[in-house]
């Protein structure tokens, strides 16, 4: 082979064309960033989230980018949701080769004590970043099992997944260390159908929803302050990781957490 040649090839490990990522939580500032991606890197995309409003603007991103996309509603902590879901994508685009697992947050609406910690909150927390990574994901899965093409599952966890915090973030983290528990699983169990399962593990990261939080300049310090590379992480930070994980550059990687945290972690 050539070196130019060997390069085409190179090149193409990133390429995601002719294949479909359906987003769960694609109407979301990481969701939307994550599809904006996919769409530049070939794929056509489904988004999924719980309003018009939303969904439909996250679509026209991907459209922007010369890709395929679909706007769809639905409650992915519903399990035959999550089955329209996923036949709405097949249905339009006729298979299904990647998930991306963006519902989550709403840490800081349910901070308490943790001998205090009330159940109803409990379930409201981890319900949205557990229970509908998992009801998406066993709907897709599902699908390309049926394919017979192997697949991609990427879930969003947390540095809370791993590092505690004196902050009352008992079912966030709960959660969180959940998923990554569940990411070694599902690769070892899915493997065998070609489908590999990773994880990508943020710090804090700027969008519209806490932006109010970063306004107060004390308490953006004290974040800053903590994270070695000195800045909050934004959305593009987590591109190169999530085209790694979609594409066949990871094609013998699975069962992988990948931190992405400006070198906090490196610090605990």
């Amino acid at each position: 082979m050539t070196a130019h040649a060997d390069a085409k090839a190179q090149d193409k490990l990133f390429r995601l064309d002719d294949r479909v990522a359906l987003i769960a939580g694609g109407s979301g500032a990481i969701g939307a960033a994550i599809g904006e991606a996919l769409g530049r890197a070939g794929a056509s995309v489904a988004i999924a989230g719980r309003s018009s409003e939303r969904t439909e603007p996250a679509a026209a991103r991907v459209r922007e980018t010369g890709a395929l996309a679909l706007a769809m509603v639905g409650d992915v902590n519903d399990p035959m949701e999550c089955e329209r879901l996923v036949e709405e994508t097949v249905n339009r685009f006729g298979r299904l080769d990647i998930v991306v697992n963006a519902v989550g947050g709403g840490a800081g609406t349910a901070l308490h004590p943790a001998e205090q910690y009330p159940m109803s909150e409990w379930d409201r927390i981890v319900d949205l970043n557990l229970r509908s990574t998992v009801l998406a994901t066993q709907a897709a899965v599902r699908a390309m099992i049926a394919g017979k093409r192997g697949g991609r599952v990427l879930n969003i966890s947390s540095v809370r997944g791993q590092l505690g915090i004196d902050a009352g973030y008992s079912a966030y983290v709960a959660a969180k260390g959940a998923i990554n528990s569940l990411t070694r699983q599902w690769a070892t169990e899915w493997a065998k159908h070609g489908i590999t399962v990773n994880a990508i593990s943020p710090t804090f990261v700027e969008t519209p929803q806490v932006a109010s939080m970063l306004a107060d300049p004390d308490f953006k310090a004290r974040l800053v302050s903590r994270i070695p590379l000195k800045r909050i992480g934004q959305t593009d930070d987590l591109i190169g990781a999530v085209l790694l994980f979609c594409s066949d550059a990871s094609s013998f990687i699975t069962g992988q957490i990948l931190t992405i945290d400006g070198g906090l972690t490196a610090t605990q």
